[in-house]
């Protein structure tokens, strides 16, 4: 008797369902794909306790005719492709026909459909595969499809389904993806009868955001248009976040290849890189990027999900990626780049900072007073207010602190402030600490000044419209990170009186064989004397002796593994590139002065004025914020001196 035996239909659409229809969130997106092939331009989605019991997808599409509907619950029955030649140059979202026959095989399924011209419609309904009924009937144009009891008949695949709010949440985020990479279709999203998102469908991506994530979201972006040089046809476009708007997250970033949303470990890592010494490494910024690129440089049959495509050239792709956020990211381009909403935020909203909490009292707590009121309407809500603040505005405030020059300054206070001015060496704590020491009463700041430290780590300063609290080593980390990197001929070294004779195990001596140029430029000077052996001769000039060997294999351990999709030219570039980042991160974070030091009034106003003049003064290198600030209605709100 042969073992060898062919399996029925039934069974293989269950086993397909497998790969096509993972989860409830996988049926939505199937379903939801289908409607934007049909030319849709509103699609309605609505879910029960998770999409487990309830799914239905109403789109104003094209339609279907009955011969077409009868056909389309057939396995491998599809309207976007013809042969084999026709997967070189998809352009449709589904081409395999897989969705419907694998959703009707693991559901009670119902579809109405209707093409304009006809004057009654289609219904079809089928449990489990079976058909049971087609029949016409009078709708609406274009097509309603109901999904009901989701893997009913496969229960090993039901007992793994989530809590109905994590399922609903993973359709949730499937349909943001889906109305970000179709902004000119109007989504409407319902579930378990409330409404959770609603977009436009004016075609405008910024509207679509701002309808998806709110004002204070879309207030905090920066605008993405690159096209490759070499390449017209290679073109990306979209937003990313300002480093301050960060989440724990990495699925609100968004990748959209040719309307088609992907998941690709090469565009994640190059965003990473992008803002590597902008944010900590446990967050992660907003991203969404639309690439159009040419049909044939991509392959879209690789998964039946088709949430994976391979791209001809990954190296070209990460150093467009790369490229076109860096460019973004920096302050030359930041007015070119903005929206219309404001450039940059400096001082950044306290994490977990809450207003509205009611400490034990009542939560419409109002304060009154004789005072005349100066106070916002109950409306107002300071966490978008300091969102909202303009990058130009406080950088202004910043600038203007400076120390006027009364004549009453002492010839010593003003000599040092001319020599930092005008040196051309950054400032380290050594130099801070041999700064003379001027009274509160001779610091005259127009604006913003500082008060005091707290715990001998924080600067306090006021202005007309509220406080500062000033992390003084990460501050300072930044102004000296930024100078290093403004170094174009190297960073001034000093010679070792003893060489340091450095041992490295295989990997560690292959990178520093291939970066010895670098590393000079970066003060660092070592000279090969063994096998996997190096003799280091000069160190920089901030750094001690002792510190050194240390510091050259923290460097080495904090890089990250090089991905090998990435081309090998490309690997040398991002090696080189994250050599520097971290010895001159690490250079500053040495160098620059230490919680627990104290500082006198006038060194507080000199890294408040530089910090005011470095490129990116909201965080230090390695991400954490510089500045926090709390405007006067914070206050006010924190005190219950106002109502909610």
């Amino acid at each position: 008797m042969s073992k060898v035996h062919l399996l029925d239909s039934s069974t293989v659409n269950k086993i397909a369902a497998g790969e096509v229809v993972e989860r409830p969130a996988s049926c939505v997106k199937e379903l939801i794909e289908n409607s934007i092939d049909a030319g849709a331009t509103r699609i309605e989605i609505e879910i029960q306790t998770g999409g487990k019991s309830f799914i239905r997808v109403t789109d104003n599409g094209t339609g279907m005719s009955h011969e077409d509907a009868s056909l389309s619950i057939r396995r491998h029955a599809t309207s976007k492709i013809k042969n084999a030649n026709d997967l070189t140059n998809i352009e449709t979202l589904g081409f395999r026909g897989e969705a419907l026959p694998t959703i009707t095989s693991v559901s009670k399924f119902t579809m109405r459909t209707r093409i304009e011209g006809n004057e009654l419609g289609t219904l079809i309904n089928l449990n489990g595969g079976k058909e049971q009924t087609v029949q016409e009937i009078g709708c609406p144009l274009g097509t309603t499809i109901q999904v009901e009891d989701l893997f009913f008949n496969t229960p090993a695949r039901k007992k793994f389904l989530k809590t109905n709010n994590t399922e609903g949440t993973k359709i949730h985020d499937f349909i943001v993806k889906l109305a970000l990479s179709r902004p000119s279709i109007s989504f409407k999203f319902i579930n378990g009868n409330r409404t959770a998102i609603t977009t436009p469908g004016n075609g405008n991506l910024f509207d679509t955001i701002t309808s998806i994530y709110g004002r204070e979201v879309s207030e905090s972006l920066l605008k993405i248009d690159f096209t490759d040089r070499d390449d017209n046809n290679f073109k990306i476009k979209g937003y990313i976040s300002k480093p301050n708007l960060l989440k724990t997250y990495k699925t609100w970033q968004t990748f959209i290849v040719n309307g088609r949303i992907i998941s690709n470990r090469i565009i994640s890592r190059a965003v990473d890189e992008s803002y590597k010494s902008l944010i900590p490494k446990s967050g992660y910024p907003l991203a969404i990027l639309i690439f159009d690129l040419p049909p044939l440089s991509i392959d879209v049959n690789v998964h039946p999900q088709k949430t994976e495509i391979r791209f001809e050239d990954e190296g070209k792709l990460y150093r467009a990626v790369y490229s076109a956020i860096t460019q973004s990211i920096d302050e030359k381009t930041f007015a070119e780049a903005r929206t219309d909403g404001d450039l940059q935020d400096v001082a950044i909203k306290p994490e977990g900072f809450n207003v509205n909490k009611n400490f034990g009292l009542h939560e419409r707590f109002s304060y009154t007073s004789s005072r005349p009121s100066t106070r916002p309407d109950n409306h107002y809500d300071p966490i978008a207010d300091m969102r909202k603040r303009n990058f130009d505005e406080v950088r202004d405030i910043l600038k203007n602190s400076s120390v006027q020059k009364d004549s009453d300054l002492s010839q010593q206070a003003e000599k040092v402030i001319q020599n930092i001015r005008q040196s051309q060496s950054y400032t380290t704590a050594s130099d801070l600490s041999e700064m003379p020491i001027i009274s509160t009463d001779e610091v005259q700041a127009k604006k913003i000044c500082p008060i005091g430290q707290v715990d001998l780590c924080y600067i306090i300063a006021k202005s007309d419209d509220g406080l500062y609290i000033v992390d003084q080593h990460a501050a300072h980390e930044r102004i000296l990170f930024d100078r290093l990197s403004g170094y174009t001929d190297g960073i001034p070294a000093q010679q070792l009186l003893v060489h340091q004779i450095l041992n490295f195990d295989e990997q560690e001596a292959k990178l520093v064989e291939d970066n010895l140029e670098m590393f000079h430029d970066l003060g660092f000077t070592m000279e090969p004397s063994g096998q996997n052996e190096y003799r280091l001769i000069e160190i920089p000039v901030d750094i001690d002796s002792a510190d050194a060997e240390g510091m050259l294999r923290e460097i080495l351990s904090s890089l990250p593994p090089i991905d090998e999709a990435v081309a090998d030219d490309e690997q040398r570039r991002t090696i080189a590139k994250n050599i520097r980042q971290s010895c001159l991160a690490t250079t500053a974070c040495r160098a620059a002065i230490k919680a627990g030091q104290e500082l006198n009034f006038r060194q507080m106003q000199i890294i408040l004025e530089q910090l005011s003049n470095t490129a990116h003064p909201f965080t230090c290198p390695h991400g954490r914020p510089t500045i926090l600030r709390f405007t006067n209605n914070d206050l006010a709100k924190m005190f219950k001196r106002t109502g909610f």
